[in-house]
């Protein structure tokens, strides 16, 4: 029987701890305080972003909204980000994306105050990243690959020596997720897999751990799963439920393939509430190098 790993209870548990931590920095006197920059009004950004913001609450760290038109330009963006950066309550912040179309997004992250870059994605954090494959890393790292390791780890899965197969390469998860997994306290052994790969279902079935980050649904079939691996599902797509009369969100995974493997994360549910819990770990432990 394949064991559930369960973000919203493994996401639950940090929160709490973070919650904890919170308190013991206010009474140092430190108040963390989370950013957001939101341009437009894209339904799906908007219900992120408050989601954000709930979090917050839960944890007693302040929330600072800074929200512009669908037609703000790079200038006035750029703006809202350099307030963020030169405000002293704000303890870090992310720019939620997609930006409007004609908006250079890296252009925009680039100007983040990469001590306060919430996400972990900025140019020089990701540089420290690569450039320390041991010993502690003081910067933030990005939200759902370390979501998904410590999902993992709470689990106790084992990823020293084993085979990683990773499905897609955005900069989001599959592009940034082995530098997390080939550090020396991991010690994994990463295949990453994209619409160049000759042969990923070879890759698939080699795999002790499959980490699906494709939105491509039900991708990852029975037949491309070994027995006893470990699946991770990230990707996400918005599938028509003929008989529902509604969208649904589905993964990357069947999920006739959890009838073969150890362990996998359920989606909605699995990841998704880790890369929520770590983009709070990344402010608490910012705030935390303030004392």
């Amino acid at each position: 029987m394949a064991v559930k790993i369960d973000g919203k209870m493994v996401s639950a548990r940090i929160k709490a701890n973070l919650a904890e931590r919170v308190a013991s920095l206010k009474e140092r006197g430190v108040n963390p305080g989370l950013g957001t920059i939101l341009v437009g009004s894209d339904p799906g950004s908007v219900k992120y972003v408050a989601g954000k913001h709930a979090d917050c609450a839960e944890i007693g760290v302040n929330s600072i909204r800074k929200e512009l038109p669908a037609d703000a330009t790079f200038e006035q963006i750029a703006e809202a980000v350099r307030e963020l950066n030169a405000d002293p309550a704000c303890t870090g912040y992310i720019v939620q994306l997609p930006l409007p179309k004609g908006i250079d997004e890296n252009a925009i992250i680039d100007l983040i105050d990469p001590k306060k870059d919430a996400d972990g994605m900025h140019p020089y954090n990701l540089g420290e990243l690569v450039l320390h494959a041991r010993g502690d890393i003081t910067t933030p790292l990005p939200c759902t690959p370390r979501g998904v390791i410590e999902l993992l780890n709470a689990y106790d899965i084992d990823l020293d020596g084993k085979e990683v197969c990773v499905l897609g390469r955005g900069i989001t998860i599959g592009r940034t997720v082995g530098l997390l997994l080939t550090r020396k306290a991991v010690n994994a052994t990463v295949t990453l897999c994209h619409t160049g790969t000759k042969d990923v279902r070879k890759h698939m079935r080699e795999a002790d751990v499959i980490i699906a980050a494709m939105g491509s649904a039900g991708f990852v079939k029975p037949e491309d799963v070994k027995e006893g691996a470990v699946l991770v599902d990230v990707g996400v797509s918005r599938v028509f439920d003929e008989e529902a009369g509604r969208y649904r969100v589905k993964g990357d995974v069947d999920k006739a393939s959890y009838e073969k493997v150890s362990a996998y994360t359920p989606n909605p549910g699995g990841v998704g509430p880790m890369t929520r819990a770590m983009l709070l770990e990344n402010v608490v432990e910012m705030a935390e190098r303030q004392l």
